[in-house]
């Protein structure tokens, strides 16, 4: 009796995790129709027939997987642009990334610029591994709800040749705590996971990790020099994966999401759901809130990010297509205006300047792309 209790009680979790499923690809398939037909609609700039499509990285051909890979390893063998005096420990095209990211922190951070910087900045590494080192597909994207509970499962993370990496070499450790600094006591606990040590297997397993962390809460211990984290300091790349966060990033969390009202909800929902969920369910060095980046995950991730910014404007575009809203400052510390469309967003030597309004849509202005 217990046993067809346990089994009655499985298949009714199985039955709701399709129906939470279900829910999210009508959402889905319902915001791509109406960008489509945006783009069939128009006549000059990004149409129908010149978008680039990104796609989730399961899906994409195996000859396709190693071209991308290739090109993120040649970001790592090119020479940074990042000045030596503001950026000592650069050594590489792809620290140039993690750098920006360091620097730009707590003025990306909770607040009105989240979800537009980090458009431009994935677009921005998306286009350099199409410049710079020759590949020519598009950022894929990480389906978290997928494998949420197993995330080494997922065709991303199982370690293969045609993944990028699997979890750390399992080493014993504890729960990681911090308080966001200036947050109103707004903390993270990253329970220990399955892993915590370098990466041994797939593609990425010699990777090196140049720069970091910061003398800051919301970043790992052990930094050298000043403590900007822009020091040379290198170390392997650490993973620490595991299904505790799988609530945050499930297919009932992410249908919730589409489903907000407004901005504001929206971005409340990112911030302490998906996009915190996403970073912890890695672990190692996602757990750092500055100096993630160094992990050629936090791409898969962010993309992702972008596909349910992306989705939700979609929607109704005539209204999200210019919505924005929240604090200039990381917390609103020190206190500030609230952002606009005229802000501005910086991303040093990986890109110009633009205005938060160049960012809003993903299918005008610099940008042409659209999920699959």
């Amino acid at each position: 009796m217990k046993f067809a209790t346990t089994a009655f009680a499985f298949l009714g979790l199985l039955s709701s995790v399709r129906a939470d499923e279900a829910a999210f690809r009508a959402l889905e398939q319902r915001s791509n129709t109406l960008q489509l037909q945006v783009l069939n609609a128009s006549t000059n700039g990004c149409n129908s027939a010149n978008v680039a499509v990104r796609r989730e990285w399961s899906t994409l051909p195996t000859a396709e997987k190693h071209s991308y890979i290739n090109a993120v390893q040649c970001l790592k063998r090119l020479p940074p642009k990042s000045l030596p005096s503001l950026v000592p420990g650069a050594r590489s095209r792809f620290d140039d990334f993690q750098a920006v990211h360091i620097n730009d922190t707590f003025i990306i951070h909770f607040n009105g610029r989240f979800l537009p910087w980090h458009r431009y900045f994935t677009w921005a590494y998306e286009q350099t591994l199409r410049n710079e080192c020759n590949y020519t597909g598009y950022q894929p994207y990480w389906e978290w709800s997928t494998f949420a509970s197993d995330p080494v499962a997922s065709p991303l993370f199982d370690g293969s040749n045609t993944s990028i990496s699997g979890n750390g070499a399992y080493v014993p450790h504890d729960a990681w705590f911090y308080v966001l600094p200036h947050s109103g006591g707004l903390n993270n606990t990253c329970p220990a996971q399955q892993g915590g040590g370098c990466l041994t297997t797939g593609p990425f397993a010699n990777w090196t990790v140049n720069l970091g962390p910061v003398n800051s809460n919301g970043s790992l211990p052990g930094y050298v020099g000043s403590g900007t984290g822009l020091d040379y300091n290198p170390r392997c790349l650490t993973r620490d994966m595991g299904g505790y966060w799988a609530d945050f990033v499930g297919w009932d969390n992410v249908t919730t999401l589409l489903q907000a009202e407004d901005f504001a909800t929206l971005a409340l929902l990112v911030d302490q759901g998906v996009h915190r969920g996403g970073h912890f369910t890695i672990g190692g060095l996602n757990n750092d809130l500055f100096t993630s980046p160094g992990d050629p995950a936090f791409f898969f991730h962010h993309a992702q990010v972008d596909r349910m910014w992306t989705l939700w404007q979609n929607l109704n575009l005539t209204v999200r297509g210019s919505e924005i809203e929240g604090t200039s400052t990381w917390f609103n510390y020190p206190p500030g205006p609230n952002i606009t469309l005229s802000d501005t967003l910086d991303i040093g030597v990986i890109g110009p300047t633009l205005e938060i309004n160049d960012t809003m849509s993903t299918i005008e202005g610099i940008f042409c792309y659209r999920y699959e």
